[in-house]
């Protein structure tokens, strides 16, 4: 009886034994970084927009959105905050850093906000319908490494000495910038801007409650759109770096404007509501400042005054946070005198003038990510919550 009862024991640790190996073979290798899900009660996601196109004799659907959800176990905030990326980017730049750290999804999670995190129309995780969407363009390593990750060490604008927030060397090679090199992916041309902002208007009439936009880059043009189809719908504008300058573009190098580039519609390049109302772009009437700012900035293209207004826009606070080291700040006063002119309640932050110093365009994936994302939300608390 005594051998029987040790040979059950003997067994039994070996299962126990067997279950715990097979328990550790499960877990995934340390490298794969993972984020911590405690503060999350729901993690969902849909596809908002979309419709049937033309495609190879027959129809497909085409310019549907991907789009996250989490909700917090408690929320804390009437207003739910909606990411949009920059061009070549998809929502990962909220989800993660590139040095395997939460990103804003999780750190306003933290803040209890529910999170919308979304990919572009024909890009990441949504459609995109060949021949239709049109030609799609890709940035090469050295281009990244001058206008995201490296720039004190490859870039040539006068301010790129100062980007020292970028997490690594910021250099191909790096495991860092080569994980983040993996991020960017493929962008299309003009049906992007139009693609996008259906969509998002779609997402917002499903959410149905107003929101804040919180946008980036590209992702800026598109969302001062959607606010001016839904201004109802947006309660709150919080901008990092949008699209800019208005009128003409800007060779960084020389800091002097160029023949082309440019927001033809001061804000983007899709037609946006002014009042007096404009039928074209080259209707608004514009001068260029005599002289800049300060030393390192371009002149400002402005109204000849008195300025049209963006009527479905004045009632939005805006907050529109720019960088010291990155090759925007030659340019991005231009845009916010160009939004205060036309009657919108912007507050442009020099971000080294709030102690958030160091930064480049990337500045949701860089080394003081999180407290940037603490100062958003005090002023979100502070001006419209």
């Amino acid at each position: 009886m005594t051998d029987q009862i040790q040979v059950r024991r003997i067994g039994a640790a070996a299962v126990i034994a067997a279950l715990a190996g097979a328990s550790q073979a499960q877990q995934p290798p340390d490298e794969i970084a993972m984020m911590s899900m405690d503060n999350v009660a729901y993690h969902g996601f849909l596809y908002a927009g979309g419709e049937y196109v033309e495609y190879g004799g027959d129809v497909t659907m085409g310019g549907a959105m991907y789009v996250e959800v989490m909700v917090p176990h408690e929320i804390q905030h009437d207003y739910p905050i909606v990411f949009l990326h920059g061009a070549g980017q998809t929502g990962v730049d909220y989800l993660q850093t590139p040095d395997g750290r939460p990103g804003w999804a999780y750190d306003f999670i933290d803040m209890g906000y529910v999170v919308y995190v979304q990919d572009f129309p024909a890009r990441g995780r949504s459609q995109y319908v060949p021949e239709v969407d049109g030609n799609i363009n890709i940035r090469n390593g050295p281009q990244l490494e001058q206008i995201f990750t490296a720039s004190a060490a490859t870039a040539d604008f006068p301010q790129a000495g100062k980007h020292t927030q970028f997490p690594g060397t910021g250099l191909m090679g790096d495991p860092v910038a080569d994980y983040f090199m993996k991020t960017q992916v493929e962008f299309i041309g003009g049906r992007q801007a139009q693609l996008t902002i259906d969509a998002n208007v779609a997402l917002l009439d499903m959410i149905g409650t107003p929101v804040i936009l919180l946008t980036h880059s590209q992702g800026g043009w598109f969302g001062w759109n959607i606010a001016d189809e839904r201004p109802d719908l947006v309660h709150a504008i919080v901008t990092l770096e949008p699209a800019a300058p208005p009128i003409r573009g800007v060779d960084t190098t020389n800091v002097t404007y160029r023949e082309s580039g440019g927001l033809a519609w001061g804000v983007g390049n899709t037609p946006i509501t002014y009042d007096p109302p404009v039928s074209d772009a080259s209707e608004l009437d514009v001068e260029l400042a005599a002289e800049a700012e300060g030393p390192d900035l371009v002149p400002c293209y402005r109204q000849v005054e008195p300025a049209r207004q963006l009527v479905n826009l004045t009632d939005i606070p805006v907050l529109f946070m720019n960088a010291d080291g990155g090759y925007h700040r030659i340019f991005d006063h231009c845009l916010a005198n160009w939004l205060n002119q036309a009657g919108v309640q912007t507050e442009y932050v020099r971000m080294e003038e709030v102690g958030l110093a160091g930064n480049g365009h990337m500045m949701m994936l860089e080394l003081n990510s999180r407290e940037i994302a603490e100062y958003i939300h005090g002023w979100l608390s502070e001006n419209v919550l």
